[in-house]
């Protein structure tokens, strides 16, 4: 394919959206891809040596997917992937989700529903949560709480970005004087199962936008606040995306690891890889690193002087590489199905901040008879997010998480789903209908017996601590043939989330659009959504932020309102 040419280094979401675009403009693009599936955080793999006389082996995920309905970005992408007859493409296989199940340990669940109510008996469930939702709340809260929203929705951009920025969403919402729901459900619950943030530590400028982004979902008639997909993640999406970039001329290179830039004269020269068998330099016009934060920051450490040289503000990637958690998934393959709830489970009683979908109930044109060895018949997949706490003596000796086997591991997560979801009168999982558990590649065997942790994650998650923002980059770089195409680009999502990556990939390919002086047309770049009724207050915000006034959050005009009818 002609063209100019384009190395893109790394295959998860950001590479592949990059491709993608990139292709679409006329571009000769090469992705490298370290690892033998692609799709990076997003894939799904196949369990070895688990299907038997012929099936095929059991379907495992890094954790699972979750597309809110704020994300514009990647089904803008998805439905350019095609897909059977899907008129949408891989779009299509979106499913929608209707509740929110929030397990407590001895209690009946807590569910709400997670789209604006259609139906009587989403009416039924709005009503019943709002009057008679059990949560342990003390007087007040709910309120305190619902005017910390109205002020994320009614503060100006410029606040947002420079006084939000600098404060943590513990302290913004009050947390450490308020009772132990406020804190779990409120302050840290959302903090934890969103992208395994500390609310002690996250920006209320990242959390305080994302959450009244969920909330407006909620909110808004249409579709779902939460989707789904229809079945294992490479099968419905990862691989037919391979499938239509490589018909499209993309050559897309599996096992192939990213070793160093070489940067001369301000630009990046060559880049060295290594496969199994050699290790070689490619050279290309441009380049794009569409790889982790502690990834990129390694590389940048090995070509530091001639990169920093050339573009100082790259420090900032090493500056904040260590502000990352572990977010990882396993899946636990049932010999009966339980759907639990129609969308998430958030435990937010649990140690270790379990996130959960029963998925079978999604993927419903499965066959589970033609898996594995012929009897699993669901799979619930859950999401561990706190690696640093201790679990139970009985099944880790009081070590965390990270410090399990991972044995330890399944059968801690497995005793912590029962603790929350089985209450007097009622057991939800018992142990007769586990099959077998599946613990993401990613988290493997420390390779140093001195370590303090037994276990490490090879693919941590970057979480958005307050202060931080300026020291992330831009998709563009001062070198001119290299662009940043990952979650923690500076993006409008601002949350490292496939969202966020699809979007710092189409920012990367605008500005090789730019620098190559291509009339192809630019990438389409979505704003969070913004009630437009609210933009007197946003205005109001505005004149009393360039004033040096601290948010205030009611106009003249209610006052003289207010004064009138009473």
């Amino acid at each position: 394919m002609g063209g100019k040419t384009v190395v893109i280094l790394g295959g998860g979401v950001a590479g592949l959206s990059a491709a993608h675009e990139l292709a679409e403009r006329g571009f000769s693009v090469t992705v490298y891809e370290k690892r033998d599936t692609p799709g990076g955080k997003a894939r799904s793999v196949l369990v070895k040596d688990t299907g038997k006389n012929g099936r095929r082996d059991l379907p495992g995920e890094h954790g699972f997917r979750f597309f809110p309905r704020f994300y514009k970005h990647l089904p803008d992408t998805m439905s350019r992937i095609p897909y059977g007859s899907n008129k949408n493409g891989a779009a299509g296989n979106l499913v929608e989700t209707t509740r929110l199940e929030y397990p407590r340990m001895g209690k009946v669940p807590i569910v709400v529903g997670d789209r604006f109510p259609r139906t009587l008996a989403d009416w039924k469930l709005a009503l019943h949560t709002a009057f008679a939702g059990d949560y342990g709340f003390k007087p007040g809260e709910q309120d305190y709480f619902a005017e910390r929203v109205w002020q994320i929705l009614t503060s100006c951009e410029d606040r947002r970005d420079d006084q939000y920025e600098r404060l943590d969403w513990w302290d913004f919402v009050g947390a450490e004087s308020r009772s132990l729901a406020y804190q779990k459900y409120l302050a840290g619950g959302l903090t934890r199962s969103l992208n395994a943030a500390k609310a002690k530590d996250a920006s209320t400028r990242t959390i305080g936008n994302i959450l009244v982004q969920l909330l407006l979902d909620v909110l808004t008639p249409g579709i779902s606040s939460d989707r789904l997909l229809n079945g294992p993640t490479n099968d419905v999406w990862m691989n037919p995306w391979l499938d239509y970039l490589r018909q499209r001329g993309v050559d897309y290179r599996l096992g192939v690891h990213f070793d160093r830039l070489h940067c001369s004269g301000g630009r990046i020269t060559s880049v060295t890889l290594t496969d199994a068998q050699r290790s070689f330099d490619v050279q290309a016009d441009y380049y794009v690193c569409a790889v982790p934060l502690e990834v990129m920051a390694k590389k940048i450490e090995i070509t530091r002087r001639e990169l920093l040289a050339a573009d100082p503000t790259l420090q900032g990637i090493i500056d904040i590489r260590a502000n990352v958690q572990w977010m990882n998934g396993i899946q636990f393959y049932l010999r009966q199905d339980h759907p639990l709830v129609h969308g998430h489970s958030l435990y937010v009683d649990s140690a270790w901040a379990l996130t959960s979908v029963s998925q079978a109930q999604f993927w419903r044109n499965i066959d589970w008879s033609s898996w594995g060895d012929g009897t699993v018949r669901g799979v619930l997949s859950v999401d561990i997010s706190e690696w640093g706490e201790p679990g139970s003596q009985q099944y880790t000796g009081g070590l965390k998480a990270k410090q399990c086997t991972h044995q330890q591991i399944a059968d801690e997560v497995w005793f912590q789903l029962k603790q929350s979801l089985n209450y007097p009168g009622h057991t939800e999982l018992s142990d007769d209908i586990l099959h077998s558990s599946h613990l993401d590649h990613d988290i493997i065997p420390e390779v140093d017996p001195l370590a303090p942790d037994k276990e490490r994650d090879s693919e941590p998650l970057l979480v958005n601590n307050k202060n931080t923002w300026d020291k992330r980059p831009d998709a563009y770089t001062r070198i001119p043939n290299l662009f940043l195409a990952a979650d923690y680009v500076r993006t409008n999502t601002d949350l490292a989330t496939m969202e966020g990556a699809n979007e710092a990939a189409r920012r990367a390919v605008n500005s090789i659009l730019e620098a190559s002086g291509s009339n192809a047309p630019l990438c389409k770049i979505w704003k969070m959504h913004e009630p437009d009724l609210l933009g007197p207050w946003r205005a109001h915000d505005q004149a009393r932020y360039d004033a040096g006034l601290p948010w205030n959050g009611t106009l003249d005009l209610e006052r003289r309102f207010a004064r009138f009818f009473n």
